[in-house]
């Protein structure tokens, strides 16, 4: 036993201490949950992320009841540097609508935006865990240091096109823009890994359709577990409010590993209200391609610096020379010790 012990604390020094951030080995989607990781998908990697959902409403006070579907695609793409990752996200959405007196069809893109995230700090870089190899219970104790998240931001901006139903989210019939317009969103990331790593705490705040009439602010929160290296699922609660709309939404799902690069997923989603009532349902498929992406090492702890040279260590001109002569010295010195053991070996062998 005390041999095993032995061994494994040699291997715990022989292990370098660098990680690969960003990057995983595996792929790292958003889906099917509504938040924004906090961690981009690496470097020169580029990831599409696509659903088709169906929806039903049903609107008390307006009297009206629709059923429609909808697809939503992502695009990824890992730039320049590991924390930095460019966002593009489209939504469209088809709905039927029947009221008492008539029934009509809502379609158009219910959601574009493009912008950039950028992991600004990361609780894993620079840390090193400490591993105790005589106790499992040490290792399974609370660390305080998951308390301590990732945190990203989010930059970019609405296309709202021209005459479109969903231009300011609105659930008022015929309720719509008739003109084109380009508006800033916002967001703060958080991200906590648990545990061993299983369970993800994802939190959004942001704030959406800056300097409109319809500017409003908004959350989620998504908590995932990794049951195993195959299967995850999650929960998720959404808030959002504005002028004309304000809900909060709550939804479940579980992804698949298909492989490492590519995952399917399901969920539904449920609001707690009746103007209107929501149910959604979908599934989705994220896939990613990282044949160009390069793993960059970044050191546990502090780097070293190398020492400098005091003016003491520097040599004379004549101290070097001198060198120099002692080393052609000892190689002389060393040729004729090879070659005066030679002439024994030949001398002893003719006797």
């Amino acid at each position: 036993m005390l041999k095993i012990k032995n061994f494994l604390i040699a291997c715990l020094f022989l292990l370098p201490q660098y990680f690969f951030a960003q990057y995983t080995d595996v792929i790292n989607s958003n889906r099917p949950g509504e938040t924004m990781s906090a961690f981009s998908v690496g470097k020169s990697v580029i990831q599409a992320e696509a659903g088709f959902y169906g929806i039903n409403e049903k609107h008390d006070i307006q009297n009206y009841e629709a059923s429609g579907f909808g697809t939503d695609f992502t695009l990824r793409w890992g730039l320049f540097v590991e924390q930095l990752e460019l966002i593009g996200d489209i939504q469209y959405q088809n709905e039927n609508f029947t009221t008492p007196a008539t029934s009509f069809k809502k379609s158009n893109f219910k959601q574009t935006y493009l912008g950039v995230k950028y992991l600004i700090y990361d609780p894993f870089k620079n840390y090193k865990g400490d591993v105790n190899i005589y106790s499992y219970s040490a290792n399974k104790k609370f660390n305080w240091h998951q308390l301590i998240p990732a945190v990203s931001v989010f930059a970019g901006a609405n296309f709202v096109f021209k005459d479109n139903p969903y231009a300011y989210n609105s659930n008022t019939l015929n309720f719509y823009s008739t003109k084109s317009g380009v508006s800033p969103k916002i967001m703060l990331i958080t991200q906590n890994h648990f545990g061993d790593g299983r369970w993800v705490l994802v939190s959004n705040i942001l704030a959406d359709y800056i300097g409109t009439d319809n500017s409003g602010y908004g959350y989620i929160l998504t908590l995932t577990r990794g049951f195993n290296s195959k299967w995850s699922g999650f929960v998720e609660n959404q808030g959002y409010k504005s002028d004309l709309y304000s809900d909060a939404i709550f939804r479940g799902g579980a992804a698949y590993l298909l492989s490492r690069n590519v995952q399917i997923d399901a969920s539904i989603s449920k609001n707690i209200k009746n103007t209107p009532s929501l149910l959604y349902g979908g599934i989705g498929f994220s896939i990613r391609y990282d044949d160009n992406h390069k793993e960059e090492l970044t050191r546990v702890g502090k780097a070293k610096k190398p020492k400098k040279k005091s003016k003491s260590d520097k040599l004379t001109k004549e101290e070097q020379a001198e060198l120099e002569k002692t080393k052609k010295d000892e190689d002389y010195q060393e040729k004729e010790r090879k070659r005066k053991s030679k002439y024994e070996k030949k001398r002893k062998t003719k006797k």
